[in-house]
């Protein structure tokens, strides 16, 4: 079962984003450091900052390229940026693409997304605060704010870097004394347990970390029919959009083609235009190559024909400087020429300009249990319905919906939480998808209540996530009728475990909701019978059983259970333990006696009884226990309603290795439940679904549970 202290941490953290904290302009502090009250201890002491969370040492660099019996660490020095230069500078005049130059770590992605990040001041400022340097109040600490899972969290970094012969090992400046971007990337490294762990990866994680946008990418060889329309709608929600051409093996990296275009290396869409060329619309795209020259030479390039057969005030608003890196090409041309496209769609609260159009954004939090929500994909049918499940509801269709009548759009992106932390212990992304239903029309506007496995083996999805695949995210832009839908995430293969994020853009207001269960418990009155209601039979059994004091002991009632359950062949049992047992007597002892007389013991062989009916029901393979899963519907067919994070802790509690539920431990969760419940309830008698204890009554019941 979840510790008592990692259940307590996660409401205290629910309660704290309730209030706002993880915003960008409250991140949270990463390891409770806080820059701030470092940085004066520091000043005062007058010490330099070392970060006890990420000490400079060998576990800081990795843990097997870079581990500490690899070559590639051996005379490693860790020294701050004072020891390498004589006049360190954090940022020389402003954050270019030369300050990012790739060192001895596999991570050009996050270098690529660092650069495109130069390119916009205002986001690089949101990653990078103002007023850091190695002059002013300088103490040998550092801060930057980086998006993780939903949160932007401030992590705090010293100036201990690792060189090698005098040299910075990975990321470095151009311009030698300049070091902004080794030290985020440090932070990054940080945040992701060491710098082995960048290794591998796409621009677009860089890019959300750094926006907490969300990314989009496209094959321009396989594009969707309103690709134009796409990009256009991007760039007036200010998205960020890069571009490339694929390489075909390492000797093309950063070839030049015939027409002065850069295979393997990054471009920017900064413009969309149409302007009227002989008579024609023709679409236009203008792209900027951040090295600033090494233009496009093809048609619309800067000074070609094409510009003298176009409105001459659409020529001068157009034209740019020559030779300035930024090009006009047709978006025939760029269709034909480049060969993926990435899309970085920013949250609302990272636009400032007010022209620009903005997604309405839902965030969810998930889990992937083995046994109560790891259902695996459509593949899965027995278990693809245990998922967590979103609804979706499409209220208005888009403004402008192009050749689909009445068309709602929406991008799904589903985000695998914490992955590069598990590689230093074997782990690694997991292939994660997801599907879209629409809800039947009967069913639309009813209670927010998790679908069950009838309803997906009766229903195909109207839409899903291109591929699965094992990135950490996977994102598609979807446009569905106006209505209700279902968005079902899901590992690939079931019985995986990860938490995740999902999130959920729409172009026009929505509503957008968990589906779970409500908490409930249909609790039968207790039974009001007396012993002149009891059988004869029953009353000589109990005689025998309980002696002289015609009371049942837990002692006692363990023996009975358990020999009338080895009766039972078809059930797989290791018994009752006295555990369970007293957890029954509390349950049924109204006296306070701490035992069972006869009629106390009727009701529960009454119980025990048609629990036993529910159980060979769920046993669906008779195999004498019940998956996790079905149990989930024994659970519910004897009357008790749980949400998802209930079911994960019953399993937790309940489940054997194999996620197994036996006929004692269904019946222990039984006894357990009704016992909770019934305790509320007299705490409650109004019904409100608040109750108020003092710490006697809280200490009664969890010790008696």
């Amino acid at each position: 079962m979840m510790p008592f202290g990692g259940m307590a941490a996660r409401l205290q953290r629910d309660r704290l984003r309730a209030e706002g904290v993880g915003q960008h302009n409250n991140a949270i502090k990463y390891l409770n450091q806080d820059y701030e009250a470092l940085k004066q201890e520091c000043i005062e002491s007058g010490t330099l900052f070392r970060d006890p969370q990420f000490p400079a040492g060998p576990s800081a660099l990795g843990f097997k390229e870079l581990g500490p019996h690899s070559s590639k660490t051996r005379g490693v020095e860790w020294k701050r940026p004072s020891e390498l230069v004589d006049d360190p500078q954090f940022i020389v005049d402003g954050a270019t693409r030369t300050d990012i130059c790739q060192g001895a770590l596999g991570d050009c992605w996050l270098l690529a997304a660092i650069g495109s990040l130069t390119l916009n001041e205002e986001l690089l400022h949101r990653v990078v605060p103002h007023g850091q340097s190695f002059q002013e109040d300088y103490a040998g600490i550092f801060h930057f704010q980086i998006w993780q899972f939903g949160e932007w969290v401030d992590v705090v970094v010293d100036d201990q870097l690792p060189t090698k012969d005098g040299e910075l090992l990975f990321v470095h400046s151009a311009e030698c004394t300049e070091f902004w971007s080794a030290l985020l990337e440090k932070a990054y490294a940080k945040l992701n347990g060491c710098y082995e762990a960048l290794s591998g990866g796409s621009t677009t994680e860089g890019f959300e970390d750094f926006t907490g946008g969300v990314a989009e990418m496209y094959d321009l060889k396989r594009p969707p029919r309103n690709m134009g329309q796409i990009i256009r709608k991007a760039l007036e929600r200010g998205s960020l959009l890069g571009c490339s051409i694929d390489i075909t093996s390492a000797f093309d990296m950063e070839a030049v083609t015939f027409k002065k275009l850069v295979k393997g290396h990054a471009y920017s869409v900064t413009a969309f235009r149409d302007v009227n060329y002989r008579g024609q619309q023709e679409q236009l795209i203008r792209i900027r190559n951040p090295w600033g020259q090494v233009e496009w030479t093809g048609a619309w390039s800067d000074g070609s024909s094409e510009w003298n057969n176009i409105d001459p005030d659409d020529r001068e608003e157009l034209q740019l400087k020559m030779e300035d890196g930024e090009f006009w090409m047709s978006f025939r041309d760029f269709m034909r020429e480049f060969s993926r496209l990435e899309i970085c769609n920013l949250t609302p609260d990272a636009l400032t300009k007010d022209e620009l159009s903005r997604w309405h954004t839902q965030v969810f939090e998930g889990t992937w249990r083995r046994g109560s929500t790891a259902g695996g994909c459509r593949n899965h049918p027995a278990t693809f319905w245990i998922n967590p499940q979103f609804k979706i509801k499409l209220l208005e269709e888009d403004d402008d919906p192009g050749d689909d009548e009445l068309a709602c759009s929406f991008l799904v992106a589903l985000m695998q939480k914490h992955r590069r932390r598990e590689r230093r212990v074997g782990g690694d992304m997991h292939t994660i998808g997801f599907a879209v239903y629409e809800v039947p029309e009967e069913a639309q506007g009813t209670q927010n209540v998790h679908l069950k496995k009838d309803f997906f083996l009766r229903n195909q999805s109207r839409a899903r996530s291109e591929t699965f695949i094992n990135l950490r995210e996977v994102s598609n832009q979807i446009r569905l009728p106006p209505g209700e839908y279902i968005v079902v995430p899901s590992t690939f293969e079931p019985h995986k475990e990860a938490d995740f994020i999902l999130r959920v853009f729409t172009e026009k207001q929505s509503d957008t909701a968990e589906l779970d269960e409500e908490i409930s418990a249909d609790l039968a009155d207790e039974e009001e019978i007396t012993e002149d209601d009891i059988e004869d039979g029953f009353k000589n059994m109990f005689q025998q059983l309980a002696g002289e004091d015609m009371e049942i002991s837990v002692f006692e009632l363990q023996t009975i259970l358990n020999r009338v359950i080895a009766r039972h062949k078809d059930l797989k049992t290791d018994g009752f333990s006295l555990d369970s047992c007293r957890n029954m007597v509390n349950l049924m002892d109204k006296d306070g006696s701490a035992r069972l007389g006869l009629v106390e013991f009727q009701i529960l062989w009454n119980k025990i009884r048609s629990w036993l009916a529910i159980f060979r029901q769920h046993d669906l393979d008779k195999s004498g226990t019940m998956s996790s899963y079905e149990m989930r519907m024994a659970l519910e067919s004897a009357g008790f309603k749980l949400n998802n994070k209930l079911h994960q802790v019953v399993v937790a509690r309940y489940a054997d290795a194999d996620m197994g539920v036996d006929f004692d431990n269904f019946v222990c969760c039984l006894v357990k439940l009704e016992a909770m419940f019934r305790f509320f309830h007299s705490m409650d008698p109004e019904g409100t679904g608040t109750a108020i204890m003092n710490l006697s009554e809280w200490l009664l019941l969890t010790m008696c549970g």
